[in-house]
């Protein structure tokens, strides 16, 4: 099991246990990715560490001082 971060703008947009599908984007020398329909957004990843799965289960919403993060569990 494969946990990651994403950071969203705003409350609301995703439940924990929903299931929703990943986009792949590609930069010169890296990847990213967004959850659903652009309700969260990742970090970017090494070629190395490229997330596989095209679907990621909702483990955790929390808000810090930064704003609200969502930890995704792939099947990796």
């Amino acid at each position: 099991m494969r946990r990651e971060e994403f950071k969203m703008e705003r409350t609301g947009l995703v439940e924990i246990g929903e299931v929703l599908p990943i986009t792949e984007g590609k930069l010169p020398n890296s990847y990213y990715y967004t959850l659903g329909k652009a309700y969260a957004m990742s970090a970017n990843y090494a070629v190395s560490e490229r997330i596989r799965s095209a679907e990621g289960r909702i483990a955790e919403i929390r808000e810090t001082e930064k704003g609200y993060f969502v930890t995704v569990e792939f099947d990796e």
